[in-house]
């Protein structure tokens, strides 16, 4: 009897060979490919880049992992850059000792401040970004010292795109800053820019702001990250290919971080950045990145109604002068790049009726003056749990570095005890949890400096005023915060 079911051809493996087969017969298959020979093909990419900062992941995700930026990812398209032909050099390799130097010389610009952050003035093919908040002077600390490199007979050309020509000319006028050689135009787009560029051929170029600049060939709103990214690369590569130094003044955000994406503070060659508070007369240029001087330094200047002038001394704005020594007061010198600076701390201790009392501080960190209020209260009896504090800096200056610690807590012992430090005292020292006293860097510096401007006494850690040269100063070695109220004769 035959078996009613339809005959089934015998089944056989799938493979892609037999798919390619069974779709394209007239087609051979192709033969395997060895390793390597895809080398210098366009491979296909997948995977997501931060606008930002350039991290990289496969996947997308909403928060970059580098610099933290939301919505800050954008995908890689397209396929990956094949190997390059060798092209044309344009000029040859040479021994670095046959290199000349010339080139990268500074040019002063007649600004002894700004002189001294940029590592002796502006270079020639170098680009620099300039930020600070809204109202704090950037646009008029340049309009003045490109006034003053002008007069040396450099040109300078000025582009101004958030206020017109008349507007800057006011400012011009108001801070003494005209000449013949400052050229000044008002354009927000960077076709223009080059034209001006070609037509006055400077010798330094400022752009204020690179936000309101746009690139006519680039997607995206003027101001954006897109835009921003383009418009800076395309200022930096004709500012290196005509060697005339470049200044670009950028905005910052509610962070107090520079605006725009974070590659354009790897693309330029120094980071400037103006700090200050607006209801004070001091202002502080520190160098946060410069390729041509030293990092972090930091230059001094007064803002009046004239203009910001430097201030080559500074050290009279950051102490308060006292007919007699008042509880709560000391000195300490702080060290801004290589600057040393004598700067008083203030503080006041009250009584209060919360069950939370206030602890405010302003021109030092808030989180470092409650850990020296534990180390007082636990290691020398101090009472300030249930009472007020608040520590302050004389001139708006910030404390930053950990060397200030011993100068904060005198001044707290000094207010709680209502026993003032003797006359011409200071202090230098960082604090522990234990109640010791470290040692801190640049003390020969502090010191030399802390005597020019007649301080006669110091308290300093143990061991760090071997090999320096006092000039005069009496050094007391310290080495706890017990030690240390003891020789400032504060105790409970």
């Amino acid at each position: 009897m035959s078996d009613p079911r339809p005959s089934v051809a015998p089944m056989t493996r799938f493979t892609p060979e037999s798919s390619t087969a069974a779709t394209s017969a007239p087609l051979s298959s192709p033969a395997p490919k060895p390793r390597g020979a895809t080398l210098g093909k366009a491979n296909k990419t997948q995977g997501y880049r931060c606008v930002e900062c350039g991290w990289q992941t496969v996947k997308w995700v909403g928060r970059c992992g580098e610099c933290q930026q939301w919505g800050s990812l954008q995908e890689m398209g397209g396929a990956t850059a094949s190997l390059p032909q060798p092209g044309l050099v344009t000029t040859a390799a040479v021994p670095i000792a046959h290199v000349a130097a010339e080139d990268a010389r500074a040019m002063p610009t007649g600004n002894t401040e700004l002189d001294r952050v940029l590592g002796g003035g502006l270079v020639a093919g170098s680009v620099t970004l300039l930020a600070g908040e809204p109202g704090i002077g950037k646009s008029t600390l340049l309009i003045s010292a490109l006034a003053s490199c002008a007069r040396t007979g450099a040109r300078v050309l000025y582009i101004t795109g958030e206020e017109s020509a008349a507007q800057v000319k006011l400012r011009a006028e108001r801070v003494d800053a005209l000449d013949p050689q400052l050229f000044l135009a008002a354009e927000t787009d960077l076709g223009a820019v080059l034209a001006h560029i070609d037509a006055v051929q400077p010798d330094v170029l400022v752009v204020d702001s690179i936000q309101t600049l746009g690139h006519p060939l680039v997607d995206g709103v003027v101001g954006g990250v897109n835009q921003v990214r383009e418009v800076a690369s395309a200022l930096i590569r004709i500012a290196k290919t005509r060697g005339f130094a470049c200044l670009l003044v950028g905005h910052v955000t509610k962070e107090g971080a520079i605006a725009g994406p974070r590659v354009l503070e790897h693309l330029v060659d120094t980071v400037l950045h103006i700090e200050g508070d607006r209801h004070t007369r001091l202002r502080l240029l520190r160098a946060v990145k410069n390729r041509f001087g030293a990092a972090d330094e930091v230059g001094c200047f007064e803002m009046g109604e004239n203009g910001m002038w430097a201030v080559a001394d500074p050290h009279g704005l950051f102490v308060s002068r006292l007919p007699e020594p008042v509880a709560g007061t000391c000195v300490t010198v702080a060290l801004e790049g290589r600057r040393p600076l004598l700067v008083e701390v203030q503080a006041l201790v009250a009584a209060t009726a919360s069950a939370a009392p206030r602890r405010a501080t302003q021109g030092v960190d808030g989180s470092r003056i409650a850990m020296l209020l534990a180390v007082l209260e636990r290691r020398v009896g101090a009472r300030l749990a249930d009472r007020e504090v608040y520590v302050s800096t004389v001139g708006g200056v910030r404390l930053g570095e950990p060397a200030s610690d011993l100068a904060v807590a005198l001044a707290v012992a000094s207010a709680s005890w209502q026993q003032p430090l003797p006359e011409g005292t200071l202090a230098l020292g960082e604090i522990g949890l234990a109640g010791e006293i470290r040692n801190v860097v640049g003390v020969g510096k502090r010191l030399a400096e802390a005597a020019r401007l007649g301080m006669r006494r110091a308290i300093v850690p143990t061991g760090s005023a071997r090999d320096v040269d006092h000039c005069g100063l009496a050094v007391v070695e310290v080495c706890d915060v017990r030690d240390a109220l003891a020789a400032a004769r504060v105790d409970g």
